[in-house]
């Protein structure tokens, strides 16, 4: 078994400045932990405030359109700045821009938790968003900075990919034991004190690493890609509330797409563009982010159905409904941890598709739901298969991103496999929760928009019909998937090395 090498032992290019003068390294296992911990708080916050919503909206006296902000205000920052905050950490250092997302998540939360009025809330939010977006794509490119590449690095990358995973799963639980035992105000203020302890730790051992040269930053590329990812991921929120043939939701979806043309188009004649397309030509960055894009598609909307599902229909609380999900919070541990055991095995492209081909099995049989729905065989033993499969797949994918990334595009390529989650996982859940109030209707049903899909106003018989859709629909989703992963993934498979790296 071999062990993880020092922070010391990565390669002299990827690490800018040592520790600290005449004290020893941190040991990697503490770079990773710490840079997993911002990760951590990062998605935690994607989906802890679900549960949160009925609690803000009757103490804040928020519209429905103004609850529905809660979340898109943050979705919508952390997608638009996504890649800006991933060049940003390459060129102006990994561990600067770690600190800087950190210290403005942390005073964002602190923020949020103490608002008087929605608006404030709202603000709170966006620079949360913010926030998460500048420390993102820093905490892949610290772990992958920490660890030599092979065997450990993959672990090291299964880590990280375990953690996110985990802080998604469990956003319902902690979400609903905190609205339970304290306020709606305490999903926000918790990360006031996880997030001081984490920069203050993070401050004293992370390495500082960057790409090794001082180009200033493509401003009109960083412009152009925040604004098009900005308006493009504020229309797909639009969908939820106007459907998609509404002009309000038609326009930023255009402005958003000819934004991010006109990106290509002056990225292709910058001298030191924000993203190399050339980049691009590396099949296993291209292809991974493409299959990280559709697989997102599906897998976020599993835990907003299963906890629907699980309140609206079986009539689970929300803290229930939370711990009724801890089997598939484990699996997604599990899996992910896994995935690096068999990588070297079957190739890390293998492994991306078993993953698959096994989270798609488990939404076939979630589709099966009924109406007097078993915990056991309609809630925890598909939710297992499902979020197993999601580890498997996560792990290798990105992994194969970045080892087709140059040391110094390491950070945009972090930050471009977390839009890539970020945009197919917005973009699913409001083509998915369409499908599914759109059957709910046809069923006899009235579902509201998506953001209250199930909000009690329809007949369980029809909700659940809805649900079932979309679940179907996420399976098809993730066979299409697997077709595209053993088309375009690198043949042969890559395989991990098992020798000693340090």
């Amino acid at each position: 078994m071999t062990t993880m090498p020092r922070a010391a032992d990565a390669p002299p290019s990827r690490i800018s400045r040592p520790f600290r003068r005449g004290s020893p390294p941190p040991a990697a296992w503490l770079v990773v932990a710490l840079a997993c911990a911002g990760q951590f708080l990062v998605v935690l916050d994607v989906s802890v405030v679900n549960v949160a919503l009925p609690s803000m909206r009757a103490d804040l006296g928020m519209s429905a359109s103004g609850l529905q902000w809660v979340v898109n205000a943050y979705a919508i920052a952390f997608a638009g700045f996504m890649l800006l905050g991933g060049r940003a950490g390459d060129l102006y250092g990994r561990k600067r821009m770690f600190l800087v997302g950190l210290a403005l998540f942390t005073l964002a939360s602190l923020c949020g938790g103490l608002a008087q009025d929605g608006w404030q809330l709202l603000l709170a939010r966006a620079v949360q968003g913010l926030g998460a977006a500048v420390l993102a794509p820093s905490t892949l490119t610290i772990v992958t900075s920490a660890v030599s590449e092979g065997a450990a690095r993959a672990r090291a990358i299964a880590t990280w990919t375990a953690v996110g995973a985990g802080g998604g799963a469990a956003g319902g639980l902690v979400g609903g034991v905190l609205v339970d035992t304290l306020s709606w105000r305490w999903v926000l203020l918790i990360n006031v004190p996880v997030g001081a302890v984490v920069l203050l730790s993070s401050l004293r051992w992370l390495p500082e690493s960057r790409a090794g040269d001082r180009r200033r930053l493509d401003l009109p590329g960083a412009v152009l890609i925040t604004a098009g990812l900005g308006v493009l991921a504020y229309g797909i929120s639009q969908t939820e509330a106007r459907g998609w043939t509404a002009a309000a939701t038609l326009l930023p979806l255009a402005a958003g797409l000819a934004l991010i043309a006109l990106f290509l188009v002056v990225e292709a004649r910058t001298a030191a563009p924000l993203m190399p397309l050339g980049l691009f030509r590396a099949r296993a960055v291209s292809s991974a982010n493409a299959a990280m894009f559709v697989n997102g598609s599906a897998m976020f909307s599993m835990w907003f159905f299963m906890t629907l599902y699980a309140q609206n229909v079986l009539g689970y609380t929300p803290l229930e409904a939370g711990l009724a999900l801890v089997p598939s919070s484990l699996a997604v541990l599990i899996g992910s941890k896994s995935a690096p055991r068999f990588m070297p095995v079957l190739g890390v492209r293998n492994v991306a598709v078993l993953g698959t081909v096994i989270a798609a099995l488990g939404f076939g049989w979630q589709s099966l739901m009924t109406v007097r729905g078993d915990y056991l065989t309609e809630i925890m033993f598909p939710g297992i298969l499902m979020m197993l499969g999601a580890g498997l797949t996560a792990t290798p994918l990105a992994a194969l991103a970045t080892s087709g990334a140059a040391p110094g595009e390491a950070g945009l390529v972090s930050g471009l496999i977390n839009t890539s989650r970020t945009m197919g996982g917005s973009l699913g859940l409001a083509v998915m929760s369409t499908i599914a109030a759109a059957r709910t209707a046809s069923a006899g049903g009235t579902a509201g928009t998506a953001g209250t899909v199930g909000s009690g106003r329809g007949t369980a018989e029809a909700l659940t019909e809805g649900y079932a859709l979309a679940f179907r629909t996420g399976a098809g989703v993730l066979l299409g998937a697997v077709v595209l992963m053993v088309v375009w993934l690198p043949w042969p498979p890559r395989r991990v090395s098992t020798s000693s790296t340090g």
